[in-house]
This record gives structure tokens, C-alpha cells and sequence, in this order.
């Protein structure tokens, strides 16, 4: 029997299905049918690398077991009860690998979980399946997987997105209605602006990394996909929160994210940064912007010209960070402790066949240059002035939000989703995070949502906000959705 599609359901509804009585095996099944189908590669989207049916339905009957007895009892059900979700690659998990993209880690499994994935569990949600993504997060399309580029379900000629493109797909595609990635520069609102979905970057510090393979450490954060902003809004909530095995996590209060559902924007003030419009920007993209903008003023927010002079660092200053954080980080994949182990001649020679074959080009291009830039006699030319750097860019948001300004709205890409196989110089992709990795270099948080199409296209519109003011970017995030409708996706 097949079962109805799930596309159409929201986190919300699924929860609400199950608090009432229903089955909360029946839509984990949905999800299956609909993974299968992508995974089997019939639609060819390559999004899902691992996929355990057994695992999800004993952990689906689990949640129905205990939903009962909350129901019996008087309680509540969790807050994400019978809600299937994906899982990046790169986040361990202990019932599915957790290889990162990569024929280095192909086949590990974790002896741990992550805080977010055993918080996800706790509230009721079922892991269905592991996302592609670009080998340990390094990409801006997913095409840099090791096991095949993924495609984006509504243009199959074209990119999902990357590095979380594969969960980015999932959702758009209906195999879920969430799914959590990971950001080092962008990592999570360019699939969500490319594949039509709402993507959550919280400020760093809010969710917990333990359980995260760790990329470049002072940028690298878990974020959440959501087909609506609500579904978004009620993955963060249950993965937010400090946690003792991760000492960069915060030990601030967590808002109540869907608080803001129905508030009014009026007295808000937004800021539109001259630098993330600039003359070049793709015709359809800033289109959308103003129309989104004047949404935005029309449901009462004030729009604000501001600046943000050190933007046009921030590519050069992310692109000599992040190499260098992941050439310490990834020195530890050497044949001795994790996954794949190839000889060679001796101990060094284990190691150069190991990382040699093991890592893709991507990988080994970001170490070689991380390793240079931290050599002796460059670590000042080039890391600590590119640490310097980040300080002031860091500056122009505290100085933008310092003078009243409650939320910057830009565009989050500079184009639509674009072909596969189209940008085959790096400098040419690396530009494809412009308009995002300064928010992970301040790290504030930020957010994108469908705001409209260009020849049948999404475009993603970006909202940032201050450090911790989650709840009041939701806030704008919702009204702009509820005016826009249908308007989002066409």
C-alpha cells in the first residue's frame, strides 16, 4: 500500500496528529516511502547517503509507546512527537554512519551522539536517514561529496546548494518537513534560498557543537531546515539550550521561538546594508528584495539605510580562517584513529597514502592552504590579520544594532540556484557565501526564507539579527511569510 505523501505536512500538523491520538508510526512510514524513493535514486537526487528503516520504526514505536502513556497520564506529548527529521553527515549519530562526505570516514559509526540529535529523540523525533553533503562541509553547491553531487529537487539540472545540500533537498523534496546542517560560512541559508526552504543559523554559542565534526571550531554551528518558518522555529527550540560537554555553549535562558506567530512588526526598525545590494546583484534577486522590503514597510517596520563597511573583507578573511581551523582539525583523519587506512612505506608513508587517498580535492586544497597561511613567517601577514579583520567586521553589526536597528534584511545569494558543473574555479564558488559568512564571522544570527522566484527559481531573502535575538528575527521572519503566502513560491 502506498501510503499519502508527507509534502505537505508541516511539523506543527504532525505533532498535533499525534497529541490528538493518532498513529505516530504511520507518518515515520510516510517518510520512509518518500526516502526510499529518493535514496533508490529514482528521482536521482543523491540527497540521503544512509538510511535504516528498522532503526526508525522500533524508535517510531518507541515514541507511540510513550505518547500513550503521556496521553493516559494527563502530560504532553514531546514537542516534536512522531516528527521524522534528517541528520547531516557530518553530526554523529549511533544508529546510522557518520562519514562526512568522505571516503576517509566511509562507514564510521560514532560511539556517541550528538546533543542535538539525543535532544531531537528526547522531544519525540525520529531519525529516518543521514544527508549528503560536500566532504566535511567544505562547499557551497554539494557537489564536492564523495559520493556524487546532489541534485536540487525543483531544477535537477541545477545545484541544491551546499554544504548541507543534501538535508536542504530532503525537506524541499517532502522526505521531511525538518532536517539539521551545519554552518561554517553560509552552510545552511544558501541550500535553504536555492531549494525553496527556511534555514536557521542561531548565534554561536546557542546550540550545542558536541557531536558536530568539527571544521573550522570558532565558526562551526548546527543549524535547523523547516519547510515554514514555525517547523524552523520548533526544531531550535529543541536543540537550543547550554550543554555542559560543549564549553562554548551559553548558559542564556532559551526564548520561546513560535512566540512571535502572530505579533505585529510595528515599531520595528529594519536596516537595508548598502554593501549586500550592490550594482551588480542579479535583476530578479534585488526585485524580490524590494518587494520584500516593502512587504516588510507595509506591515509597519520602518526601513533603514544602513552600512556595513568591512563586508567586502569578509570573503578573504573567511577564506584564510576557516582553511587554517581545519588544517589543525583535520589532522587528526591519519589512518591511526578513525576510519579508512591505506599502507604505505613505514609510519609517514601510511599517513600520505591514508590522507592522499582519502580526502578529496576540496579538502586537501584547504588544508595545504591553511597550512600555509599558519606557517612560521606568514601567521601574522595573513592569520592574525585576518583576525584582526574579523574584529571590525564583527564591529559594523554591534555598531549597526548599537544605533536602533532591530533587524539587516539582504538578499542571501547573489543569484538562484545555478547548473552543476558551472563554476569550476574556487574563488568563483567561494563568492557564492558573500552575502553569508559575515554573519558567522560576527557571530549573530541569521536566517533565510523563500521571498518569491526568478524563472521558476527560489530566491532566499536573509534576516539578521543581534547576538541571541533569535526570537525577534522569527518574529519578522513570520509576519513576512504570512503576507507574502503563496507569493513565496512563485
Amino acid at each position: 500500500m502506498t501510503l499519502p505523501p508527507l509534502e505537505h505536512d508541516s511539523a506543527a500538523m504532525l505533532r498535533e496528529s499525534v497529541e490528538v491520538g493518532l498513529s505516530a508510526v504511520d507518518p515515520i512510514l510516510r517518510s520512509l516511502e518518500r526516502a526510499e524513493t529518493v535514496k533508490a535514486g529514482k528521482e536521482g537526487l543523491n540527497a540521503l547517503l544512509h538510511l535504516d528503516r528498522e532503526s526508525a520504526l522500533t524508535d517510531a514505536a518507541l515514541v507511540e509507546t510513550r505518547c500513550a502513556e503521556a496521553r493516559s497520564e494527563g502530560g504532553s506529548v514531546g514537542a516534536l512527537a512522531g516528527v521524522p527529521v534528517v541528520v547531516k553527515d557530518n553530526i554523529a549519530t549511533l544508529t546510522l554512519p557518520t562519514s562526512c562526505g568522505s571516503r576517509i570516514l566511509e562507514g564510521y559509526v560514532s560511539p556517541f551522539e550528538a546533543t542535538v540529535v539525543t535532544r531531537l529523540r528526547a522531544h519525540g523525533a525520529v531519525v529516518v536517514a543521514k544527508s549528503n553533503m560536500d566532504e566535511f562541509a567544505m562547499g557551497s553547491s554539494t557537489e564536492n561529496s564523495a559520493f556524487g553531487p546532489t541534485r536540487n529537487p525543483l531544477a535537477p539540472d541545477r545545484v541544491p546548494g551546499g554544504s548541507s545540500g543534501g538535508s536542504a533537498a530532503a525537506v524541499a523534496a517532502g522526505v521531511v518537513p525538518i532536517a539539521l546542517g551545519s554552518e561554517t560560512g553560509g552552510s545552511v541559508r544558501q541550500p535553504a534560498a536555492f531549494c525553496g526552504v527556511v534555514g536557521v543559523k542561531p548565534t554561536y554559542g546557542r546550540v550545542s557543537r558536541f557531536g558536530l565534526v568539527a571544521f573550522a571550531s570558532s565558526l562551526d554551528q548546527v543549524g535547523v531546515f523547516g519547510r515554514r518558518v514555525d517547523d524552523a522555529a520548533m526544531a531550535l527550540g529543541a536543540i537550543a539550550g547550554h550543554d555542559p560537554n560543549d564549553s562554548t555553549s551559553t548558559v542564556k535562558v532559551v526564548a520561546d521561538y513560535r512566540s512571535g506567530r502572530d505579533a505585529s512588526l510595528h515599531g520595528l526598525v529594519v536596516g537595508r546594508p548598502r554593501e549586500y545590494f550592490p550594482a551588480d546583484l542579479a535583476h530578479g534577486v534585488r526585485a524580490k528584495c524590494d518587494e520584500a522590503l516593502e512587504r516588510l514597510r507595509s506591515l509597519g517596520a520602518e526601513i533603514r539605510d544602513v552600512s556595513l563597511p568591512y563586508t567586502e573583507l569578509a570573503i578573504p578573511v573567511y577564506y584564510i580562517v576557516a582553511p587554517a581551523e581545519a588544517s589543525s582539525n583535520l589532522a587528526r583523519f591519519d589512518g591511526v584513529r578513525y576510519g579508512l587506512r591505506l599502507t604505505g612505506d613505514g609510519l609517514r608513508g601510511m599517513y600520505e597514502a591514508t590522507r592522499s587517498g582519502g580526502f578529496g580535492r576540496e579538502v586537501t586544497r584547504r588544508i595545504l592552504l591553511g597550512t600555509y597561511v599558519l606557517s612560521a613567517g606568514y601567521y601574522d601577514a595573513y592569520y592574525r590579520k585576518a583576525q584582526q579583520v574579523r574584529t571590525l567586521i564583527a564591529r559594523d553589526f554591534a555598531s549597526v544594532f548599537g544605533s536602533g536597528v532591530h533587524v539587516l534584511f539582504t538578499p542571501t545569494t547573489p543569484t538562484p540556484a545555478f547548473p552543476i558543473g558551472a563554476k569550476s574555479d574556487p574563488y568563483e564558488m567561494y563568492l557564492s557565501d558573500i552575502f553569508t559568512c559575515t554573519a558567522n564571522l560576527a557571530g549573530v544570527p541569521a536566517m533565510s526564507l523563500p521571498i518569491g522566484r526568478v524563472g521558476g527559481l527560489p530566491v532566499g531573502g536573509q534576516l539578521i539579527a543581534n547576538h541571541f535575538d533569535e526570537a525577534l528575527m522569527l518574529t519578522a521572519a513570520y509576519a513576512l511569510e504570512r503576507s507574502l503566502g503563496g507569493e513565496a513560491h512563485r
